[in-house]
């Protein structure tokens, strides 16, 4: 039997109007807010906290909306948000949109109903293209993703520099013929699949590049074809630490030893690049520093609404090991 607010009314003695001011912080006695909570631990009464939240319209909770929390930077961001959220006395809604659209919809329409304070969002192709035409309910930081028309504050690295980067580091140990393999569904694996282009057009380099789904199985189908072509790459650069797991999965399962006949690189420093042999050479994300970025500008555009919306580019750390060794 569910127990309500008129039970607990009755076993301490009061109005069911007296138990609610007691338990939202209201003007009572103390001698009477200890009666209500004693009649509230005999009874079992759990509050409704969305209905207390609807009459404050304040949660103090965080929505935390991320493309796919397979990919160990989501991982890492999600964590550092939470850290700041807890030491803010604020809890963290999580949900995981593995890049749909109608999915991250569905989230969006449960921040609303949860009424959050605020919401960290990295947000699909689709609604970010969506978002210049119709504004959030509440206050949001986009991480991974820009903010189209500057329209909200947002954390990012200059994703295609970092890329660059990693091309540039290629031509200089003697590969010519560089591949790379970026993401389909969001604006970051297009980010830096322009930044390869860019850097390889500066070189008088020809591009050549694979666009597939934001997944380890798609991305290992898609490399097992080229691997097994004529037009093989002699290197490879790879738009995140999926496809970086995948690339060395693919390279194996082809015969291909890393570097001798693949070159590899990617994104995020995660233990197990190191551990791999020869080491892969990857782009370090400042992925702890973007969480608590965020949440950072969030907490200022709470307190302060009119503020000038903000872009924070970080830069990433080119960490190079054996599997991009010089020809």
């Amino acid at each position: 039997m569910t127990v309500g607010i008129k039970d607990v009314a009755k076993a301490a003695g009061v109005s069911p109007a007296t138990v609610s001011r007691a338990l939202s912080g209201g003007p009572v006695s103390e001698e009477l807010r200890a009666l209500v909570a004693a009649a509230v631990t005999a009874t079992g009464y759990r509050p409704n906290l969305a209905a207390r939240r609807l009459r404050s319209q304040q949660s103090g909770t965080i929505g935390l909306v991320v493309a796919d929390l397979r990919n160990p930077f989501f991982t890492a961001v999600s964590r550092a948000v939470e850290d700041s959220a807890y030491r803010a006395g604020m809890r963290v809604i999580l949900c995981n949109t593995d890049e749909d659209p109608e999915r991250e919809a569905l989230y969006l329409r449960l921040m609303q109903d949860e009424r959050i304070t605020g919401l960290i969002f990295a947000p699909t192709r689709t609604t970010l293209d969506q978002l210049g035409k119709r504004r959030l309910e509440f206050p949001t930081v986009l991480i991974d993703r820009s903010s189209p028309a500057g329209l909200y504050d947002c954390v990012v690295l200059d994703n295609r520099e970092a890329t660059a980067e990693l091309v540039r580091h290629l031509v200089e140990r003697g590969y010519r013929r560089i591949g790379g393999l970026f993401g389909n569904a969001s604006v970051t694996g297009l980010e830096r699949r322009d930044g390869y282009a860019a850097a390889l057009s500066a070189a008088g380099l020809t591009p050549d590049f694979r666009l597939c789904a934001p997944s380890a199985d798609a991305a290992r189908a898609e490399l097992a074809t080229w691997f097994a072509s004529r037009d093989r790459p002699e290197a490879l650069v790879v738009s995140n630490s999926l496809f970086l797991s995948s690339a060395v999965r693919a390279a194996r399962a082809a015969g291909l030893s890393i570097p001798n006949d693949l070159a590899l690189a990617g994104f995020d420093n995660e233990t197990w690049t190191e551990l791999v042999e020869p080491g892969l050479t990857v782009i370090e994300q400042p992925v702890e520093e973007i969480g608590r970025q965020a949440m950072a500008l969030l907490f200022e555009r709470l307190q302060t609404p009119n503020l000038p919306v903000r872009k924070l580019v970080l830069s990433g750390r080119c960490i190079v090991r054996g599997s991009t060794a010089a020809r």
